[in-house]
């Protein structure tokens, strides 16, 4: 677990290539829990579209997700932007609504855990396990979840470290990204953004501004809550020690010396 861009998804596709199963949590979201919603988002915005709305509402043609473990933008951009419409910005309920579907879905794909661990060992014959979670583990606030998952998964925590730190809050500047919010951080945020740019509506906000002004926020918001996490139920590593890791004996052996550093 880490925010979006400490190194889980280069670390578990490097494990695959050494036979683990590799479970993305976002890739299951996307798959399997919001796909219809994505969908439907997509065949509203395709219904604007004269052309295309004859040929939808004939069955003439068929859209359908094509999201990847290494392509998740299907979900992020059902997840979208708070802010002015005509900036591609969402509406405070819609976006609401859509992060609230998220955080049920990211709770339901983190269940299917167990299941899929059986399904690896008992169909595909892998010995060896991967979850790889979405950032916003931290923001779920769901006990049974974590409980479920510390009965059969260790949690690791990779810790920014001061480069990579700089690095994450660069390129959150430079390409903001649709992210999760908890309702009471969300409240809290735009009550104090609202107020900053003296705005009087939510449709005033411009998108990717509130996006890149929030983000340092929501990262220190979320280091005490990795950090609670890693102290109940696994242990903690740093990017920069991720990022050395050329092979799974590598990585035994970080996960080796993270427990002794704890223990």
């Amino acid at each position: 677990m880490g925010m979006s861009g400490v190194g889980k998804t280069r670390l578990s596709s490097m494990l695959r290539r050494h036979h683990w199963f590799h479970y993305s949590v976002d890739y299951r979201i996307g798959t399997r829990y919001l796909d219809e919603a994505i969908l439907d988002q997509v065949k509203k915005q395709a219904m604007q579209v004269p052309f295309l709305r004859d040929l939808l509402r004939s069955d003439s043609v068929e859209i359908r997700n094509n999201i990847a473990v290494d392509n998740l933008a299907p979900l992020s951009t059902f997840l979208g932007k708070l802010g002015d419409p005509e900036k591609g910005g969402l509406p405070l309920p819609e976006f609401v609504r859509r992060q609230r579907l998220h955080r049920e879905a990211e709770i339901a794909a983190l269940g299917d855990v167990p299941e899929f661990m059986g399904k690896a060992r008992e169909i595909y014959g892998y010995d060896h396990f991967i979850n790889d979670v979405g950032g916003s583990l931290c923001e779920l606030e769901d006990d049974q979840t974590y409980g479920l998952l510390s009965e059969h998964t260790l949690f690791l925590y990779i810790r920014a470290s001061g480069d990579d730190e700089q690095a994450l809050m660069e390129r959150a500047s430079r390409d903001p990204k649709p992210l999760y919010y908890r309702d009471t951080f969300l409240d809290e945020q735009l009550e104090t953004y609202m107020s900053e740019h003296d705005l009087e509506y939510v449709a005033l906000i411009d998108p990717d501004d509130f996006t890149r002004w929030v983000f340092p926020r929501l990262f220190r918001a979320r280091i005490p809550r990795y950090e609670a996490i890693a102290a109940q139920f696994g242990y903690t590593v740093s990017s920069a020690e991720v990022a050395a890791l050329r092979d799974e004996h590598d990585f035994n052996r970080l996960v080796e010396a993270a427990i002794e550093r704890e223990t």
